[in-house]
């Protein structure tokens, strides 16, 4: 009789251990069906963000297309206007400045002339003493 009851009372610690493992499935499973709902938010918004980023690109490549075929047409234009007006009066290639010649440097309000500059003696002259 005293076995029948440990062994009934092993069995109800056992089935309040079970109960509890249970109730704390269903709360992990809870927890993890809300986390993975939140992410799958996150991921429709950024795919919603993707797809505006996308369109945006869409919009700035087609953008640069039209001005670089606009470019290329006035470059073209320019090219055609330079072939058929010819050279223009007085143009011609670019032409180098003439070198200027050298001016004298001034020191002290008179010009110094190239040579004329006393260079200072690289040994000092010795003193008596």
């Amino acid at each position: 009789m005293e076995a029948i009851k440990k062994k009934m009372q092993m069995l109800k610690l056992d089935k309040e251990n079970a109960i509890d493992r249970a109730e704390q499935a269903e709360t992990d499973k809870k927890a993890a069906e809300d986390k993975c709902k939140q992410v799958e938010d996150e991921l429709v918004a950024l795919q919603k963000k993707l797809k505006g980023t996308e369109d945006e690109l869409d919009k700035y490549s087609e953008a640069l297309k039209d001005a670089q075929e606009k470019l290329e047409q006035a470059e073209k234009k320019a090219t055609d206007a330079r072939d058929v007006s010819g050279p223009l009066k007085g143009a011609g290639p670019p032409r180098a400045a003439a070198p200027r010649p050298a001016r004298p440097r001034r020191a002290h309000g008179r010009a110094e002339l190239p040579g004329s500059r006393q260079e200072e003696d690289p040994v000092p002259a010795a003193t008596g003493g």
